[in-house]
């Protein structure tokens, strides 16, 4: 198991899952509100045209450090489609409609939800054995989660970090000049009821020197499940050298494919490519050859 420091504050606040209640505000019948010991997470869950989807293998989304629930749309929705899986996607703590953080992060923050909250969330929704899907700082968590020791079936890994580069600091202080000036906080406030203190918590830790040093290279050994990491040829927030670190030193099978271009999200961007690369990595195909892949 890769080390780790104390939990943070915020994780400390999500153990035991104790009640589920229907959203009342939403624009879907399935999404719903789960409460751990007083904090509320939004979540919702998609199933598949066919009949008989198991809900404890669901594929569960882990959405990007500015992500939440509604900012997947109906990706959801095509994922539920094209695999034939139940899909679950939420806002973890401080994000979307879920409750605010009050507390700052630690540098921990990202192993606090893999070790703490992600486990009490599946278990409260009955997930045994999910497939998790990860966007950026979600992709990191599923890494993190999965190599703690915690059963999965599979990873799918987009954009994710395993250590911070210059490209990623560069990326972030461009973000934050969009929020202070231009029009990303109200962007923000379209999936987000705190967006000052959502891009607040996020921004300051992943900007603060200390945490230069953050890495979690060591977890990717630690797996031995099937992975598919999903990344852009020139992303604005790290290069192909995050995917290179997880393939060298993983002990599982592990595919990739690299998008052309030069977003951060690839399953936006490359929606049809990448819904259908996922489909047939789990039916456990290998995905269509890529001119991209290192050889």
């Amino acid at each position: 198991m890769p080390e780790r420091g104390l939990s943070t504050r915020v994780a400390r606040q999500l153990p035991s899952p104790v009640l589920v209640t229907r959203h009342p505000n939403a624009e879907h019948t399935d999404a719903m509100d789960v409460r751990i010991r007083g904090v509320k997470l939004e979540y919702r869950r998609v199933l598949p045209p066919s009949a008989g989807a198991a809900t404890s293998t669901s594929i569960v989304l882990l959405h990007e450090g500015l992500g939440s629930m509604s900012t997947w749309k109906d990706f959801p929705e095509a994922l539920a489609q094209a695999t034939g899986r139940a899909v679950v996607a939420y806002s973890r703590h401080g994000y979307g409609g879920s409750d605010p953080v009050t507390a700052p992060r630690s540098a921990d923050f990202m192993h606090a939800e893999a070790c703490d909250a992600l486990p009490d969330l599946l278990r409260a929704l009955g997930v045994q054995r999910p497939v998790l899907l990860g966007h950026s700082d979600g992709a990191s968590i599923a890494l993190i989660h999965a190599a703690s020791g915690h059963p999965v079936s599979g990873l799918v890994l987009i954009a994710p970090h395993v250590f911070v580069e210059a490209r990623t600091v560069e990326g972030i202080t461009a973000a934050r000049a969009a929020f202070r000036t231009g029009d990303l906080r109200r962007r923000l406030a379209r999936h987000h009821d705190h967006p000052d203190a959502m891009f607040g918590s996020w921004c300051d830790i992943w900007l603060d020197p200390a945490f230069r040093n953050w890495n979690i290279e060591s977890c990717t050994g630690e797996i031995d499940v099937p992975m598919l990491l999903v990344q852009s040829e020139e992303d604005p927030y790290g290069t192909l050298a995050q995917l290179e670190s997880i393939e060298a030193r993983a002990r599982g099978p592990v595919h990739r494919r690299v998008m052309p271009g030069g977003g951060h999200a690839p399953h936006v961007e490359h929606r049809g490519q990448v819904l259908d690369e996922v489909a047939r990595f789990l039916r456990g195909r290998a995905p269509v050859a890529d001119r991209h892949a290192a050889p």
